[in-house]
């Protein structure tokens, strides 16, 4: 039994994996599934509805508990009118005949041991998960998933005939991905978001597009998709539509959301250049201010939606922002001379601020706002920084007003430097005061910096996760 979803009556049929490159995008949704109980003439198990099922994602830890599964819709039908609507007896959970995550790593399983000696692949993509306790990474013949500490690769899948991944974007820690073809021989076309359950080893939706998707960002009850010029939103439970956005050229797929359960705060860039769109939807209020002068090259978002950090093209400045009014609350400088900021990252409490970019260095920044939410508090346990004396501002800073700007900069408070020109992206490990790094020549770094002395960081390990069997 197969079903087809979609948002209008035209589809948009593709010759091949490349996309047709109209600048206004509509999206289709789709499902294909097959029953293997229909094959069989018997009525599929008594199954909870798909949006329970879907909300377990809220409590589940998959790679914690190999026991728990997450039950998969095989069929979605239309009704008349032209909404979704599920076939709840449909629904089936058959996860346990395909390895899950959570096996790999508790028994350190390689699902697919034959590829342990296979060529080097491509890197085509690099993104941690929403925890940055795992990261993934789309190759030209697949994906791979990695655990940051301690360091392994627990997963990967291998597809035949092509598999290049363009994007693949985990949910926390569970079963659930997000995946969209890329390089010379994509596995799906360019235009497609795939929802790949690996529980069943299949992808289990699409979602459709007129153009190209540039990134894609998960939350347990919402799916963004970002296209050059547009960004939906859509429920998780049903794939419904539930927003579009329409943005200046964005060719990078910025686009960043909070991950508080119960509030959802999404930014992207605005219509303009420089200017930063803040969408809060609980309040039901959108936010618009302009971040630079130049356009916007990366950002940034605390998990609770309420800290921004941005850095535009130039690449000196970072600036940090309250999402509710648009306030600038800090700046701080990476440097003098112009740079590409590949990455930033807040730390879980919001103390500390990193930045890559491609002048090789890793900044730590010691931040100085405070948003008063309790999914920021600084534990008590946590040593603070003297605050009398704030991190790394110049020793000229009492010209200020009198000097150029640049000499009353606040300055990283640690660095740690890397290849000039390669590219890297950095998190906040979930030891404490460390930072991982991840390279696209396949580096993983992890490091520790002294938060009150500064200075350069200490390496503590050093691994190429795509030959696990390198360690330096």
């Amino acid at each position: 039994m197969t079903a087809t979803l979609s948002s209008s009556s035209s589809s948009w049929p593709l010759s091949s994996p490349n996309p047709n490159p109209n600048p206004n995008p509509s999206p289709k949704l789709s499902n294909s599934l097959s029953s293997p109980h229909m094959a069989d003439n018997l009525p599929p198990p008594p199954s909870p509805d798909l949006h329970d099922t879907l909300e377990t994602l809220h409590h589940q830890q998959l790679f914690a508990d190999p026991g728990d599964r997450i039950a998969s819709p095989r069929s979605i039908e239309l009704d008349a009118g032209g909404d979704q609507r599920q076939s709840p007896s449909d629904l089936v959970d058959d996860a346990s005949t395909v390895p899950s995550f959570a096996e790999s790593l508790d028994s350190n399983h390689n699902p697919n041991p034959a590829l342990s000696l296979s060529p080097v692949p491509a890197l085509l993509h690099l993104s941690f998960n929403q925890d940055f306790g795992c990261f993934a990474a789309g190759t030209d013949s697949g994906f791979r998933i990695y655990n940051c500490d301690p360091f392994r690769e627990i997963f990967r899948r291998e597809f035949d005939n092509g598999g290049g991944i363009g994007v693949v974007q985990m949910l926390f820690r569970c079963n659930i991905l997000a995946l969209v073809g890329g390089g010379s021989e994509p596995q799906y076309p360019l235009n497609k978001v795939m929802i790949w359950d690996d529980h069943q080893g299949r992808c289990i939706g699409e979602l459709s597009f007129r153009s190209e998707v540039k990134s894609v960002r998960l939350r347990r009850d919402r799916i963004v998709v970002v296209l050059v010029q547009k960004i939906f939103v859509y429920n998780f439970s049903d794939l419904k539509l539930l927003h579009q956005i329409e943005t200046i050229a964005n060719p990078k797929g910025l686009c960043e959301v909070s991950h508080l359960s119960g509030s959802m705060v999404l930014v992207c860039p605005g219509l303009q250049k420089g200017q930063i769109r803040v969408e809060h939807y609980a309040l039901k209020r959108t936010k618009y201010f302009m971040a630079h002068d130049s356009r916007i090259a990366s950002f940034a978002l605390t998990h609770d939606g309420r800290l921004l950090a941005t850095a535009s093209s130039k690449g000196t400045l970072v600036r940090i922002f309250n999402t509710l009014d648009g306030s600038l609350l800090q700046e701080v400088r990476r440097g003098a001379d112009r740079a590409e900021i590949y990455s930033l990252a807040f730390s879980s409490n919001a103390q500390w601020l990193a930045v890559s970019s491609d002048k090789g260095t890793v900044h730590v920044f010691g931040l100085k706002v405070d948003t008063g939410s309790p999914a920021i508090e600084r534990s008590s346990s946590t040593p603070e920084r003297n605050l009398s004396t704030p991190p790394a501002v110049s020793s000229l800073s009492f010209f200020r007003g009198v000097l150029p700007k640049y000499f009353s900069s606040e300055w990283s408070v640690a660095q740690f430097r890397l290849q000039e020109g390669s590219r890297y992206i950095v998190a906040f490990g979930h030891e404490k005061d460390t930072v991982v790094i991840l390279g696209v020549d396949g580096s993983f770094y992890r490091c520790r910096f002294n938060p009150v002395a500064g200075g350069e960081m200490t390496q503590l390990e050093h691994y190429n996760f795509l030959r696990p069997e390198q360690t330096f």
